[in-house]
């Protein structure tokens, strides 16, 4: 009892207000090492670029997740559907570690760093690790996040179209970035979730947060996740970085910090994490204090598409961003990389480094993934899309897409 009472730690949250731990073991993984990393992630990137107060990092989304996690079990605990102390423990510890995989400004670093291993491919090898660590006690946790335990409604609660995860993301990146339009209400939803054959199910009454949630996931994508100046920076750490895999796979010296230069001076495949416990390790000393150190040194390094590009990123002096409906035509792509050329005296490959274009597609509702399904009182489910009165199912379904455009100014 001492022993627990001593975990029962309380944190105190600016979106949710105090947040307790439910389960002795949430505090130890908290404190492990690969956990506190979290800390040191900021959880929208080079956002704050745009949104200044978007300093809040993945730690804070985690807990905040996990909070949500446990309002979610007592309210379907409260409507007569089972979840055993033993479940509820493990669906908590599959969301607390759902983004532990998570490198430094992740998606930059998926496209450059650390080729063909997703944050989703890491999070599970921490997992798998933690397990080993904490004699099994993760193993039904595990399953619930592999979405191979039988109670697949648990796994919804983790990862779906209506899951904690957004449902704290979307409140939380609201709340740091000043945008208003991301608020959602995530205690009418919670208070709104029921479980019909196993699938998650919200009564019919919490249709309009419903709608609202995906109206305002759809708004954050834009104004927000793919902001075009967001675009334009995450995109010259993209570059940065492959400029420096390319200058680290040809020899050349660069000022690295040791976690930082693991990864920069080798390739290293799925296979390797698994099997490489130190690599793993190293991996968890990566974080973003990492690559904004090596940036900041580069920006007098003799080479100049990399000193320049890391100039960009910490006088925030960023590349002008055009965006539209339909693909850029050839030929200005053309005529502004001859242009850039000629200013900056670059050949071909270098030129690369300062325009590029790509598109981003915006879905804020699939019919084709798990369906946020709508309860009737008479019990017929029924998905968002069919059920709303305000959105029809074209609309909802839609993705859009815009394509962009980046290059100096």
């Amino acid at each position: 009892m001492n022993s627990f009472l001593n975990k029962h730690k309380i944190f105190n949250d600016p979106v949710y207000g105090f947040i307790t731990l439910p389960f002795e073991i949430i505090f130890d993984l908290i404190e492990h090492p690969y956990f506190q990393r979290l800390r040191r992630i900021k959880q929208l990137g080079l956002t704050n670029l745009v949104y200044p107060g978007a300093l809040h990092t993945r730690f804070h989304h985690a807990i905040g997740a996990m909070h949500l996690m446990g309002e979610a079990i007592e309210e379907i605990r409260s409507k007569g559907h089972e979840i055993t102390e033993e479940e509820a423990e493990a669906v908590t510890i599959a969301i607390l570690l759902h983004d532990i995989g998570h490198g430094p400004f992740s998606h930059a670093l998926e496209h450059s760093i650390v080729n063909n291993v997703t944050h989703e491919d890491i999070s599970e090898i921490f997992m798998t690790r933690l397990n080993k660590e904490f004699n099994g006690r993760l193993s039904l946790a595990i399953k619930i996040f592999q979405n191979k335990y039988p109670k697949k409604f648990l796994h919804q609660l983790v990862s779906s179209q209506l899951d904690m995860d957004r449902l704290d993301y979307l409140k939380r990146d609201s709340f740091f970035t000043g945008v208003s339009e991301g608020v959602v209400s995530s205690d009418r939803i919670i208070k709104m979730l029921n479980v019909v054959n196993d699938q998650l199910a919200i009564e019919a009454k919490g249709i309009y947060s419903i709608e609202k949630f995906i109206i305002a996931r759809r708004l954050m994508y834009w104004q927000v996740y793919l902001h075009k100046t967001v675009l334009s920076a995450e995109n010259l750490l993209v570059h940065i970085l492959k400029r420096a895999k390319e200058l680290a796979e040809k020899k050349v010296d660069l000022f690295c910090t040791p976690a930082l230069k693991t990864f920069l001076y080798k390739q290293y495949s799925k296979k390797d994490f698994k099997n490489t416990p130190e690599l793993l390790d190293k991996f968890a000393l990566l974080d973003d204090y990492d690559i904004m150190t090596s940036i900041k040194v580069w920006t007098s390094h003799t080479d100049f598409v990399l000193s320049t590009l890391c100039k960009g990123i910490v006088d925030r002096k960023l590349f002008k961003v055009e965006m539209q409906s339909q693909p850029f035509a050839a030929g200005k792509i053309r005529k502004i990389k001859n242009e850039i050329k000629k200013l900056y005296n670059l050949n071909d490959a270098e030129v690369s480094y300062f325009i590029f274009s790509g598109n981003v597609a915006n879905d804020a509702y699939r019919t084709d993934k798990i369906s946020i399904n709508i309860l009737f009182k008479d019990g017929k489910v029924v998905d968002i899309a069919k059920a709303s009165d305000q959105l029809n199912i074209q609309v909802l379904e839609k993705t859009v897409k815009k394509y962009y455009l980046c290059y100096p100014k």
